[in-house]
């Protein structure tokens, strides 16, 4: 790898702290720990309506077997009227970034 030492000063405002891309990492899986998202908290992340949700992520046999609780997974399917669907924020984060080429290959 070529290198170009330069002696260069470059202001952090008071207000920002520099770290590494590891601890950034580090910092938002932390703020996800713990934290369960409900089918509101899953629209607005992903940007879309729980029906595309449903027909392109939930439901689709190759990630259902990954995703349902009932199989390991780390979502709550409801099984009556009056369930809600619970996410683990932590997992489902890691699975929508990991699985996005292949989520929108399925739908538009």
């Amino acid at each position: 790898m070529q290198q170009l030492n330069v002696n260069l000063t470059i202001p952090i405002p008071a207000d920002s702290v520099l770290i590494s891309k590891v601890e950034l990492k580090e910092l938002k899986r932390q703020e996800l720990a713990g934290v369960y998202w409900n089918m509101k908290d899953l629209e607005s992340r992903v940007g879309r309506k729980q029906e595309w949700i449903k027909e392109n992520i939930l439901y689709p046999s190759r990630f259902r077997k990954i995703l349902d609780s009932d199989n390991g997974g780390f979502v709550f399917y409801p099984r009556s009227k009056g369930q809600t669907w619970s996410f683990q924020a932590t997992k489902m984060s890691e699975f929508l970034e990991e699985n996005f080429s292949l989520i929108f290959k399925g739908g538009s």
